[in-house]
């Protein structure tokens, strides 16, 4: 569960420019949920928060037990470790293959076992479609395929949570699609997803809720479809 308690954010040197304004919601486990707003809305500065990047000027986040109140900044790594993060800009590294980033990330979870770096990568990469690019490099990748590629390696230490800043906003509408619909697979296998985007179209199509923030405030919510049974990975 991941809950936002009347949090309020202000960014040091913004003046009286508030980033959120008592913005209060829930996200039970196993729920997709998108963020939706114009750039400014507050989409990334929640998940800022979710992550505890960031912490509440005012108001408090939680995160399963964890509680921007009272988490040591010791433990903030092992609470990131619960979630993959994809971006809008990929953040691939240039000079290394498709395989290698993924692995990369794996390695830095404390994984240096060859056979299971193998495995867990090559399944991520079925999973995401991309396996058959593995050797390749990002730059000889579409923009589609690079944003499967930051979703595998999101994915590779298996994470309660995804969260998805602007996931589409460097796709066509096809490619856009595709993600959105790989975000919902990886939702119905029992991973919370959490989304920020500006294309309500899209969301609609994958998300069990959305929240519609304006000027860092939450205008409303909507509910689209009752969450499904969840089932392990």
């Amino acid at each position: 569960m991941i809950v936002f308690n009347h949090v309020s954010k202000q960014y040091p040197g913004s003046g009286r420019e508030w980033a959120l304004q008592d913005v209060h919601f829930q996200i039970p486990a196993g729920e997709i949920v998108c963020f939706l707003g114009h750039s400014g809305a507050g989409k990334s500065t929640i998940l800022r928060l979710i992550t505890m990047e960031e912490r509440p000027s005012e108001g408090w986040v939680s995160v399963g037990d964890a509680s921007s109140e009272t988490v040591r900044p010791s433990e903030i790594p092992a609470l990131r470790r619960q979630m993959g993060v994809v971006y809008q800009d990929f953040r691939l590294l240039p000079d290394k293959t498709i395989w290698e980033n993924v692995a990369y990330a794996l390695r830095m979870t404390g994984c240096l076992n060859g056979r299971v770096i193998q495995k867990l990568v090559t399944r991520v990469l079925e999973k995401v479609g991309i396996l058959h690019k593995k050797h390749a490099y990002p730059h000889q990748l579409s923009g589609g395929e690079q944003q499967r590629a930051a979703l595998g390696r999101a994915l590779i230490h298996e994470p309660a949570i995804i969260l998805a800043d602007e996931p589409t906003g460097n796709l066509d509408r096809e490619m856009g699609r595709e993600i959105m619909g790989l975000l919902k697979d990886i939702n119905q296998r029992g991973t919370t997803v959490i989304v920020a985007t500006h294309d309500e179209a899209l969301a609609r199509g994958c998300a069990h809720r959305l929240v519609f923030l304006k000027d860092g405030m939450k205008e409303r919510e909507e509910t689209l479809v009752t969450r499904p049974a969840v089932f392990s990975l």
